[in-house]
């Protein structure tokens, strides 16, 4: 390894629940698998909540359903949702409210990525990635805020950025761009959303590792990118839950429209 790394520092134990979400209705889309939002489906359940998990593909969000029923019960309920359809997205919206009566939460973590450069991107690809990553977080912050309105107002909302919104990375344009999207429309929409008492922020994590981001990255840029960070690894997707609690939580009562980096990286 380059001495010009420092050696990894190991994780610290993984953090019991504080009750930081007793009560409260979260929803999070992208859920299944192993990612930021299944851990964040956890976390907001051991911190109290009762949780709504989506995703598109229907047998992984089964799987992960049944594995978080097992341990919470009926905090648990999964409804199928692909975030570049309108109807569905208000379907998932008004299935939550309907099974437990209201949302206090919405973590819009659905993206998608790839890698091509831009002179070989097609409009298919770019179109894609646009279309999950920003215009489906639109797409479900928009039915969120209505229906917290609806509810009288109050309500949070948390978006999945990335620091790549931020920092150039090769064959990434069209992810840096929907995500560096995701960033302005946390901002601009949280502005609109504040005369009803909804905030509206966003983490944006530096590298977080899980079973997919292994299988559709190479071994050697998520070796580079981890030992990059001066922690000498990547984190873990509860790391990068627990901001998100903590941006769902009451303890952060006076943020809104902010960008919270998750990382460790140099500047």
């Amino acid at each position: 390894m380059s001495s010009d790394f420092p050696p990894a520092i190991p994780a610290p134990p993984y953090p019991q629940g504080r009750n930081l979400l007793e009560g409260k209705v979260i929803v999070v889309t992208a859920a299944a698998g192993t990612g930021i939002g299944s851990a964040t489906a956890r976390r907001c359940l051991e911190e109290g909540g009762s949780v709504v998990i989506s995703d598109w593909h229907e047998r992984r969000l089964g799987e992960k359903r049944d594995e978080l029923a097992a341990e919470f019960g009926d905090r648990v309920h999964a409804i199928t949702c692909d975030v570049t359809v309108e109807d569905q997205v208000q379907g998932l919206l008004d299935g939550a409210a309907e099974r437990y009566g209201r949302i206090d939460v919405l973590v819009n973590n659905a993206g998608l990525g790839g890698s091509v450069a831009v002179q070989d991107m097609t409009d298919e690809q770019w179109s894609r990635v646009l279309d999950v990553t920003l215009t489906g977080t639109f797409r479900a912050t928009r039915a969120a805020i209505n229906r917290f309105i609806a509810q009288g107002g109050g309500g949070v909302i948390v978006n999945n950025a990335s620091v790549i919104g931020w920092r150039a990375q090769a064959e990434q344009a069209h992810y840096a761009a929907a995500k560096a999207g995701v960033m302005a429309l946390t901002r601009c929409s949280a502005v609109d959303a504040a005369p009803h008492g909804v905030r509206i922020n966003a983490v944006s994590p530096s590298i977080a590792m899980h079973a997919f981001l292994a299988k559709v990255t190479s071994d050697e840029l998520l070796d580079e990118l981890s030992r990059r960070e001066v922690f000498g690894r990547a984190a873990e997707p509860w790391e990068v839950a627990n901001v998100i609690v903590f941006l769902a939580s009451e303890y952060s009562s006076y943020m809104t429209g902010e960008v919270v980096s998750v990382s460790s990286q140099h500047a």
